[in-house]
């Protein structure tokens, strides 16, 4: 998960307020020490978090809650409204200007931050949306800089412009230059330095002047917590840094602190490296991700998961079977399918509001993963008719059917049961009306914007 120590830390101190017989003063102290043990954890500036938890106790305090809203739920309502503003409010996003071709984003970054890595996953992104997307290899420093840029390019299907003989950045960019109109979005890739220098700045600066990018992206890994922000800063100094992608969110506890820093900076966060996958890059969102964070989940980012992994078609069709109630393994298999390409089960289930705040042991979310494999395998082996009608299956089958597929008996009979159960969940979709569905996500929705949920 995403910030996983932070978010398993907020979840358990909003459980508190959940348990609690008073709310009141002494509940809330308690509450602002949590936040800010937990914030401090993760990397985030002292004075920052003081700063945070001061206007979270003085909100509470000093403000009424409205008549229909508990004292409870207006608690939870201050804290994510206050970690939404600490963390940059508004989502800054990138605006494409298909009217100017290309539109140009220079990427920029220090070594080791996945920026030729980032590239790839923002191409992927784009290309996705519909855009003929092209990247630039302009790191004439780094011998294998050119090689990996069109490896990333090739693995997203985009073009890739490099001249591994070149040694001046501007010469490659000159070389190419004619080629670029054909493209909607052009990513250029530059030279990095272990640490910031004069050099860095004056040749990101020549670039900036011989390019005149639209956009101006800095790459840097949650890895450097605190540290970020004297990076952005100089690095928004020298070349106008129109945003930020932090990289690394899924394995640091320092992500916190690189979050932080660059939001006081004024360099906002535009997308965020949540694994190594190609897809593992969202846009930064931060009602959106502090909704995760405190197990309130992320409805639009399940939704934007859902549309890479199945086509408007294939969930329509679907969802007329269960409608109807038919459903058999072939279905169960198209789900299992879809469900792979969205992810880790883990990284799915905190975007299912109220499903963050279970917090399920990760060994069993584990489990689940290794088991869906092993049912993939199994129905590899099934015959069309078993898997049509997975009522057939009788004992002998189960046996002939591990042994084909190298499971074992008992992963067969746990498939088994797994699609008996949704059927039953079918049936319980078939029973209730579309009209209800609709009334019960619209509920869903009014909730996020309250927070994501109620305590009761």
């Amino acid at each position: 998960m995403v910030l996983d120590n932070l978010g398993s830390s907020l979840k358990a101190t909003l459980q508190k307020v959940a348990r609690a017989v008073f709310v009141d003063e002494k509940l809330v102290n308690e509450l602002v020490k949590d936040i800010q043990k937990a914030l401090l954890q993760s990397d985030v500036n002292v004075k920052m978090v003081f700063d945070l938890t001061k206007k979270i106790r003085e909100r509470f305090l000093s403000e009424e809650a409205p008549g229909a809203v508990s004292k409870r739920e207006w608690l939870v309502k201050i804290v994510y409204e206050e970690l939404v503003r600490f963390l940059g409010e508004e989502q800054s996003s990138i605006e494409i200007n298909t009217k100017k071709k290309p539109f140009r984003i220079m990427m920029v970054g220090l070594f080791g931050n996945g920026k030729t890595t980032t590239i790839g996953k923002l191409a992927r992104f784009f290309s996705k949306r519909g855009y003929r997307v092209a990247t630039l290899g302009l790191d004439v420093h780094r011998p294998a800089a050119p090689d990996q840029l069109e490896q990333v390019s090739k693995s997203v299907n985009v073009t890739c412009f490099i001249d591994k003989k070149e040694k001046k950045a501007v010469k490659i960019y000159e070389k190419f230059e004619k080629e670029f109109s054909k493209y909607d979005i052009l990513i250029v890739d530059t030279a990095g330095r272990d640490a910031l220098s004069e050099d860095l700045i004056k040749e990101l600066n020549d670039l900036n002047n011989k390019i005149k990018p639209d956009e101006n992206l800095l790459v840097i890994g949650a890895d450097v917590g605190q540290a970020a922000e004297s990076q952005a800063s100089k690095l928004h100094e020298a070349c106008g840094i129109t945003g930020v992608i932090i990289t690394k969110l899924d394995g640091t506890a320092k992500g916190g602190g690189a979050l932080a820093a660059c939001a006081v900076t004024g360099a906002k966060v535009k997308f965020i490296g949540v694994g190594e996958k190609p897809e593992d890059l969202e846009e930064f969102k931060p009602k959106n991700f502090v909704g995760r964070l405190l197990g309130m989940g992320d409805l639009e980012a399940l939704l934007e998961k859902a549309k890479d992994a199945m086509t408007t078609e294939q969930a329509e069709d679907l969802g007329k079977k269960f409608l109807k109630g038919e459903f058999n393994l072939l279905d169960l298999y198209e789900q299992m399918e879809a469900m792979s390409k969205m992810g880790p089960l883990s990284k799915v289930m905190e975007m299912i509001p109220g499903m963050g705040q279970l917090q399920l042991p990760k060994e069993m979310l584990n489990v689940q993963e290794g088991k869906l494999k092993k049912w993939k395998i199994a129905m590899s082996s099934m015959t069309k008719g078993e898997l049509e009608d997975p009522e057939t299956i009788s004992g002998t089958r189960i046996e002939r059917i591990a042994k084909g597929a190298g499971v074992s008996t008992s992963d067969v009979r746990d498939l088994v049961k797994q699609y008996r159960q949704s059927k039953k969940m079918v049936k319980m979709f078939k029973g209730g009306s579309m009209k209800n569905m609709g009334k019960m996500m619209q509920k869903m929705k009014g909730m996020q914007g309250m927070g994501g949920f109620k305590l009761k």
